[in-house]
């Protein structure tokens, strides 16, 4: 078994083709005494090949503008899209047609024209991530007159990141909260959060619903222990299975991922997670131009629009430069951990060899990157 093995298996099937039987009865299994099914291994490109053919089929093959319209919606849902890329189409005319509209609407109304019709980032290729990424980037100049810096970074190889929550060493200060709100751009009005702080009385074990989320005194409170959720980035997660247009998915370093721009906020993942770890916006996320952070990621906390799930990425724009999550990094005493699982001389690594640990709700099979763990 190979080290990567070792830590997550992939959901797939076996790398056997079966073929047909060599009686010539056309069957590869049934009552035929003298069927004898050939069988051949798969190379890994091929294996590979299928399991991409199997999760996204011809959708590969299409471009922004095919995606778009080919989603499978119902007449309303179509007429709303159809409707608004019309409008967008038509501002685009008319105002590249403007003689008295300046450069800048002009450039502006193109930008909404090719994002409209670009297609879904898990199928863009590099350049064309590129291309979305810099369109955005301008975007935002033209309207606010800054500047930011976004990435789109993929995932390197050999990588596989993990967390450990030290339940011991928490004490429920939620510096951690702050600091995610801050990284990733949180809505400042709705109070969204993508991390929980549950507060529980020692001797009554996990008990999330006598578990007070929203203290407002002094911590740590005697008699009492906290442990922390948010996305646990698991590697078989529900969520991406049940979303009908493929706006979340799992990439190669475990992170799960949400393309904004696809979500349509129809919140099937949110009640598929076991761990509530989504968040949906009822409304435009707002944050003081101040406040913005402007090392954004395309995956991650970039500004996103009304009406979209939102949720942990691990901070992506933080994690892929080679940095911890700003959680890890704001935690006063040390209770939360972060790393690559692939590396075994990484911290995360040390904890999980060394220290009696444990995941929520494992009898799902959901696989959760997230430990806890106590000294």
């Amino acid at each position: 078994m190979s080290n990567k093995d070792k830590w997550f298996s992939l959901n797939l099937n076996s790398k056997t083709i079966q073929t047909k039987g060599s009686c010539g009865c056309g069957k590869t299994s049934g009552a035929c005494d003298s069927h004898t099914p050939d069988s051949q291994e798969m190379t890994d490109e091929a294996f590979v090949e299928a399991a991409i053919k199997a999760s996204i089929g011809e959708e590969r093959v299409k471009d922004g503008f095919e995606q778009v319209f080919d989603v499978k919606m119902d007449r309303r849902t179509a007429f709303k899209k159809l409707t608004a890329s019309l409008l967008i189409g038509a501002g685009a005319v008319s105002t590249s047609c403007s003689v008295v509209a300046g450069d800048e609407s002009k450039e502006k109304s193109q930008i909404e024209w090719e994002e409209q019709f670009k297609g879904n980032y898990k199928l863009m290729s590099n350049k064309e991530k590129s291309a979305t990424v810099d369109r955005l980037v301008r975007s935002y100049q033209l309207r606010t007159g800054k500047n930011i810096s976004m990435s789109s970074q993929n995932a390197k190889d050999d990588v596989l990141f993990g967390y450990a929550f030290n339940i011991s060493k928490c004490q429920g200060y939620m510096d951690c909260v702050s600091a995610c709100v801050e990284e990733n751009n949180q809505d400042r009005n709705s109070q969204m959060q993508y991390i929980r702080i549950h507060e529980m009385k020692d001797g009554e074990g996990l008990n999330f619903n006598e578990a007070d989320d929203n203290y407002y005194h002094e911590v740590p409170a005697e008699g009492h222990f906290y442990m922390g959720t948010q996305c646990f980035h698991c590697d078989n997660p529900p969520c991406v299975e049940v979303c009908p247009v493929q706006a979340t998915w799992r990439e190669d370093d475990g992170l799960v991922v949400v393309d904004y721009d696809w979500c349509v906020g129809c919140r099937y993942c949110m009640a598929a997670c076991p761990y509530d770890g989504r968040r949906f916006n009822w409304s435009t996320p707002e944050v003081p131009e101040e406040e913005v952070n402007k090392d954004q990621h395309y995956l991650g906390n970039r500004m996103r629009k009304k009406g979209v799930m939102e949720k942990c990425t691990f901070c992506v724009q933080r994690s892929r430069a080679g940095k911890n999550p700003a959680c890890v990094e704001a935690c006063p005493t040390g209770a939360r951990i972060f790393g690559n699982l692939l590396d075994p001389k990484s911290t995360i690594r040390w904890v999980l060899e060394n220290k009696k640990v444990f995941r929520l709700k494992e009898d799902l099979g959901t696989e959760p990157k997230f430990w806890y763990f106590m000294d």
